[in-house]
């Protein structure tokens, strides 16, 4: 029987995110729903543009959508749009639509989980 290689148990960190208050792990990599980058404030109602469109890099996404996952109570009551609350501490973490909402990037997600990045950690394990 041969030896199993180094290399062989070493794997690509595990991505996790957690609340920032609590720390309560509220998705992993794999729940994440990825999406192809807007174009930026083209995109947007004429009333959030600023102007001057023109050379502008469209910014980063503030936030991840994920799929529905058991601890979002809010989505098992049934509504079509809520905030969502860590199951720890009740901290607002993001929002979700069925009927979808547009990313700081300018993309479309339907249905949409959103957490921001802003009251979310990302951890490797």
């Amino acid at each position: 029987m041969a030896a199993a290689n180094n290399s062989d148990l070493v794997t690509d960190p595990k991505l996790i995110y957690r609340c920032k208050k609590c720390r309560r792990i509220v998705a992993a990599q794999e729940n994440m729903v990825l999406h192809e980058r807007g174009e930026g404030e083209k995109c947007f109602k004429w009333k959030k543009r600023s102007g001057d469109e023109r050379d502008k890099e469209p910014p980063e996404c503030s936030s991840i959508f994920v799929e529905p996952m058991k601890w979002m109570q809010a989505v098992e009551g049934g509504t079509v749009e809520d905030k969502l609350q860590c199951l720890g501490c009740n901290a607002r973490l993001g929002s979700f639509n069925w009927s979808g909402m547009q990313c700081s990037c300018g993309a479309w997600v339907t249905p949409a989980f959103q957490l921001h990045n802003s009251r979310i950690d990302e951890c490797r394990t």
